[in-house]
């Protein structure tokens, strides 16, 4: 495996360059914690260096403790963005890590903890984000819920809901509360994944809702155009966070995580940050209404 330390411009080959299986199985509770993991993601903590293409800009993350929000957080910190993050209380403990990463290079950390399935937090979060960074320049909608049930019949109606109002319901109301706060220029970046078009058997409220993110993004895209707001989307494929050994794949599944896919393995979160990057620059300024796919070799289409 390629040193991690390395930063992201060297060449290596991509089915080499981090971690493949098979891994321990690692049963841990809902919504689970990076220390828990074995072996540890890469979010790029010494691996990623910025290129000061977002100064001055003000971002918030939803999801911002681990995983994909947490390298995008990483890299948007090493570009000059001012950065909030959004999280549950039960993961207070990664964003503590996250911060004091942040204050050793002379950065503030602004954190956000609650609960995305109720309008009214989503609606303060945007409000209270935008007022601690000054203003509000980029939203990234990446929290999630994913629990794997083998039957429709096992998936009971509050898992269901839940999983709607995190993935799809914050999203709306996160949106609409962010886009009257937004300049010119602005980006809304969504998360939307593979299983959005191509399901897996045991995500069937998961992948449902991955592909209403989908449509979603290209909707709301076209609204915006007028208002000079981008909105894009990332799909990712398999991608080794918490969110997979805390019920969003079975434990037999966790052992071999990411082989199926032409590559062999999943991504670490490092791997997805440059995309958000990406989305959230003027080097996109003429990309709207797109999904990016991160995922190993697998066309999203």
């Amino acid at each position: 495996m390629t040193d991690a330390t390395q930063n992201q411009w060297a060449m290596r080959d991509p089915l080499t360059q981090y971690a493949r299986p098979p891994f321990p199985r690692q049963p841990m509770d809902a919504p689970g914690t990076t220390d828990q993991m074995t072996p540890a993601p890469n979010h790029g903590e010494t691996s990623y260096k910025g290129l000061g293409r977002m100064e001055g800009r003000k971002a918030l993350i939803t999801g911002g403790d681990s995983g994909i929000g947490r390298a995008t957080a990483i890299a948007y910190m090493r570009e000059g963005a001012e950065v909030a993050i959004n999280y549950l209380q039960e993961e207070a403990s990664d964003v503590e890590g996250l911060k004091k990463l942040f204050e050793a290079e002379g950065k503030t950390l602004h954190t956000f903890p609650g609960d995305l399935t109720e309008e009214g937090f989503c609606t303060s979060l945007v409000k209270d984000a935008a007022g601690a960074l000054g203003g509000l320049d980029v939203l990234v909608i990446n929290a999630g819920k994913q629990t794997a049930q083998e039957s429709i019949f096992d998936i009971t109606t509050e898992q269901f809901d839940r999983t709607y109002k995190t993935n799809c319901y914050a999203m709306f109301w996160l949106a609409k509360a962010a886009i009257p706060l937004m300049p010119k220029g602005a980006a809304i970046i969504t998360t939307t994944s593979i299983q959005g078009s191509k399901p897996s058997a045991n995500l069937l409220d998961y992948a449902s809702t991955k592909w209403a993110i989908i449509g979603f993004t290209k909707s709301l895209a076209k609204q915006m155009t007028e208002r000079g707001i981008r909105v894009n989307g990332v799909a990712p494929g398999p991608v080794w966070t918490p969110l997979q050994p805390s019920g969003g794949q079975p434990q037999d599944v966790i052992e071999n995580f990411g082989d199926e896919v032409p590559y062999g393995r999943p991504a670490q979160p490092a791997e997805l940050a440059p995309a958000y990057v990406y989305l959230a620059t003027q080097e996109s300024g003429y990309v709207t209404g797109e999904v990016i796919g991160v995922t190993g070799g697998n066309p999203t289409a």
